[in-house]
């Protein structure tokens, strides 16, 4: 009974806090003349990544570097594929062309930086210095950015409205601890539920405790596609990513003295997050939107990848087939997906030449 009170009472905080992130967060752009989207690039998409940060942090020090790196790696899979997918079929994402110019492109970027500092087994110290020093700088950047687009938007006399910033403030950091709060909570009967269930400890982690601590990015983003802050909704997922990539593995990197890179991760994992990320230029360059049909091929993926680890987890008879499978898979359908996406895009409507 108590595993079960945990999950509901879990979700219920999970629910409450993105409402008051995402508010808050809306409320802290205006205040700061920050636009909705950086605000979801940087604050609300490095708040709901703290869980990921305290399992990567917790796993470092404890010398379980593989945990680390298959907490961040799994994350970015499911950020993308999954709640992307579950944000895209609840309402049709527009995607703005700044995100798919310069932010996405760093996001695929990481990815393949993560990659090669992954080829010799391991993420060294000094790898982590540079994956911080990444991050300060992205975060830099985008703040000045944008302050100064919002300068140049101001009417020239005009006055700038002050709008009260503390308030919002303290709405968004709520909301951030209570997400967190109801992310554990939900984990925590999760897996006591799949324990008794009679599923393996490898299980649980692949599956539960990944998709765990992407809790409060599934909410935000979820919630603020519901809300109509799309900016939000895309930047958050976008922004999580770059941010485990670089901050998260980072700081593990340094409080770890480097973490080495299992070779499945090195084999597939990796390579999956690529992929993925990867899917996300074709899908947003086209149309600039996530359909909801698009949201439900990305879920469809997911379902691929979470059946492939059940498998592998088990030893099932039906690996060695779908493992040839699924190395085969991501490419060809992300492909296959620009093509159909390109298709659309050259027979819609086009406004007449003016002179």
């Amino acid at each position: 009974m108590i595993p079960v009170l945990l999950l509901v009472a879990g979700l219920v905080l999970l629910v409450g806090g993105a409402e008051l992130l995402v508010r808050g967060a809306s409320r802290l752009a205006a205040a700061l003349g920050i636009a909705p989207l950086v605000i979801g690039l940087t604050v609300v998409a490095y708040g709901t990544s703290a869980p990921e940060l305290a399992v990567s942090a917790t796993a470092a020090l404890t010398g379980q570097g593989d945990i680390a790196i298959g907490n961040v790696v799994g994350s970015n899979i499911f950020n993308v594929l999954f709640i992307l997918g579950v944000a895209a079929a609840v309402t049709p994402l527009v995607v703005s062309a700044r995100l798919v110019r310069f932010d996405v492109p760093i996001m695929i970027g990481t990815s393949i930086v993560l990659m090669i500092m992954a080829l010799d087994g391991r993420v060294s110290v000094l790898d982590g210095v540079l994956l911080v020093l990444g991050a300060i700088a992205y975060t830099a950047w985008l703040l000045v950015q944008s302050r100064r687009e919002h300068v140049a938007a101001r009417e020239p006399g005009g006055v700038h409205e002050r709008v009260p910033w503390i308030g919002s403030v303290a709405m968004a950091g709520t909301g951030l601890a209570l997400l967190v709060l109801g992310a554990r909570w939900m984990v925590d009967g999760a897996v006591v539920i799949a324990r008794q269930a009679g599923l393996s400890e490898l299980v649980i982690g692949l599956t539960i405790v990944a998709a765990g601590t992407s809790l409060p990015e599934l909410a935000t983003s979820v919630l603020a596609s519901v809300r109509g802050e799309r900016d939000i909704a895309v930047g958050n997922i976008v922004g999580s990513n770059i941010f485990n990539v670089l901050m998260i593995l980072g700081v593990t990197g340094l409080i770890g003295g480097g973490i080495d890179v299992p070779p499945a991760a090195r084999n597939f994992d990796i390579p999956v997050m690529i992929a993925v990320v990867l899917a996300c230029l074709p899908v947003f360059f086209t149309g600039a939107m996530i359909g909801r049909w698009e949201g439900l091929v990305f879920l469809l993926y997911y379902g691929a990848y979470v059946l492939y680890l059940v498998l592998q987890s088990t030893q099932h008879d039906a690996l060695p087939a779908f493992s040839a499978v699924m190395l085969q898979f991501a490419l060809p359908i992300t492909f296959l997906t620009l093509g159909l996406l390109a298709w659309r895009w050259a027979r819609r409507p086009r406004p007449p030449a003016t002179r």
